[in-house]
């Protein structure tokens, strides 16, 4: 219901949003058509009367002289220039300027008003429009009001001396003001009767098209609250094919992603769980046998030999220094784990590596009655890797095969060269593994029965795993019941360049 309430919600701002919009550009096309067709009558008006003041002057002082011969304007000349344009066109209006601008005569002014004697058109315009033979939209001075511009028509004249211009303003103030009442009569009637149709029908197209077109977000809603809900598993259908694909498909890989992490987090709790037990298990065992062995002691000690008490420090120390072993297995393997260390890789001969392991395993194998073997070709090519942490990585794999090798027994460290890689083989001769057991024995404290059991097995092969993850290699098992265990990784060649 509260999904429902925010899609109705979005509508509704998307609806608003796109009326507001529509209002907007509704009003901006008035505008601009309203300017538009005024600049349009005016230019085609100016441009259908250009030749008008040259035309009169040619025609009415062809035989009248504008001025008398005391010097005045003809005024009588003027008025029946004024009568017979009026009589064709009511918003013309004649006007006579001196040669400078000034306004000399005009029907339509009052000349014995003193703002009259001071009337002087811009001559700019004027001689513009006269140099272009009216070609070109140009825009004057208003004699009745000079901070307004009109369109107009201008010849110059000379007449017995005397010059100045015609000028005759082609859209007065009376046709103005008439043309911009019946302009707003039209302009309701059309805006009130034909835009507000327009709008409403706009409007509702607008509205089912957005309906329409949010239909794909209406899927990803209600998939989100099924999600939500606790069905995991529910997603998108087609969603490539939706209209909002990137959204759909993005939500149907973050519903996997979210899946994919929560049985993530369930296998960690798990393995969290089997890690504090066994933890807790191979703590208690070192513990015991210390805490045991010290309050022999001190119960005893005077009733022990010499001989005993020694036995019993060196129970002691063995299992002090197992544990110890185990806080460090610990704490190297979190750091791993927590990926709060970064390989440093550098050229180094895997040769040099493997014949130091060998000797210092060497006692530890004679000790055991083992034989330890080394097996490399010359000429093994450097490798690109971490050497502190390859060199862990093997020493854990001879921790392990000397472990399970019994007395009498082979362990073999072969180095091969394949290609662009350089393997590593640990292959010992003991019990063996199983087959459905080889996937378990790199999980932490994951532990697998081969006969006779062993101390210490749990972190050591999950160290080695993590050692070859950060160095893009994998650590792989080959075994059989009774024929032996082999371990392998391979390191990259050093190419320079």
């Amino acid at each position: 219901m509260k999904n429902s309430i925010l899609t109705t919600r979005f509508v509704i701002k998307l609806s608003l949003s796109f009326l507001a919009i529509l209002l907007l550009a509704g009003i901006g096309y008035t505008i601009t058509s309203i300017y538009l067709s005024n600049k349009y009558f005016y230019e085609t008006t100016q441009r259908l009367h250009a030749n008008l003041a040259k035309d009169l002057i040619e025609e009415k002082f062809k035989n009248n002289r504008p001025f008398t011969e005391s010097g005045e304007v003809n005024k009588a000349l003027f008025g029946d220039i004024m009568h017979d344009m009026m009589a064709v066109n009511r918003a013309i209006e004649v006007y006579l300027l001196d040669i400078e601008g000034n306004v000399q005569y005009s029907v339509v002014l009052d000349h014995d008003a003193p703002e009259t004697q001071q009337k002087k058109v811009n001559l700019e315009p004027i001689q513009k429009f006269i140099a272009e033979d009216g070609a070109s939209y140009t825009l004057g001075d208003d004699p009745k009001d000079l901070s307004q511009q009109t369109i107009f028509s201008a010849a110059k004249f000379n007449s017995e001396g005397r010059e100045g211009y015609v000028y005759i303003v082609l859209a007065g103030e009376d046709f103005l003001a008439t043309r911009s009442d019946l302009f707003n009569s039209y302009f309701m009637r059309l805006g009130l009767g034909g835009s507000l149709l327009t709008l409403v029908f706009a409007t509702l197209l607008g509205v089912l098209a957005i309906w329409y077109l949010t239909r794909s977000l209406r899927k990803i809603i209600y998939a989100a609250k099924r999600f939500q809900q606790g069905d995991l598993q529910y997603r998108i259908e087609n969603a490539e094919r939706t209209d909002l694909a990137n959204v759909a498909t993005t939500y149907n890989h973050m519903a996997d992603t979210i899946l994919s992490d929560i049985e993530k987090l369930k296998s960690v709790e798990q393995l969290r769980r089997e890690l504090i037990a066994n933890i807790s298990h191979d703590l208690r065992t070192p513990l015991a046998i210390i805490q045991g062995y010290i309050e022999t002691l001190h119960m005893k000690d005077s009733e022990l030999s010499k001989e005993e008490r020694n036995e019993y420090l060196q129970r002691v120390t063995k299992s002090s220094e197992r544990l110890s072993k185990l806080v460090a297995q610990l704490f190297e393997y979190s750091k791993l784990e927590a990926n709060q260390i970064e390989p440093e890789k550098e050229p180094f001969l895997i040769s040099e590596l493997a014949n130091d392991i060998h000797r210092n395993y060497m006692i530890l194998a004679e000790q055991k009655n083992i034989d330890l073997k080394l097996s490399m070709k010359e000429n093994i090519p450097l490798v690109f890797a971490d050497i502190s942490l390859v060199e862990r990585a093997i020493q854990n794999l001879m921790d392990n095969a000397l472990k399970f090798t019994p007395e009498g027994g082979e362990v073999t460290v072969r180095i091969e060269a394949e290609g662009q890689n350089v393997e590593v083989i640990i292959q010992d001769s003991g019990p063996g593994i199983k087959k459905e057991n080889q996937s378990l024995i790199f999980e932490r404290y994951r532990q697998t029965k081969t006969g006779e059991q062993k101390e210490g097995v749990g972190l050591g092969l999950a160290i080695v795993r993590k050692i070859m993850e950060i160095h893009d290699s994998r650590i792989k098992v080959f075994s059989e019941p009774n024929e032996g265990t082999a371990f392998s990784f391979s390191l990259p060649v050093y190419t320079i360049g």
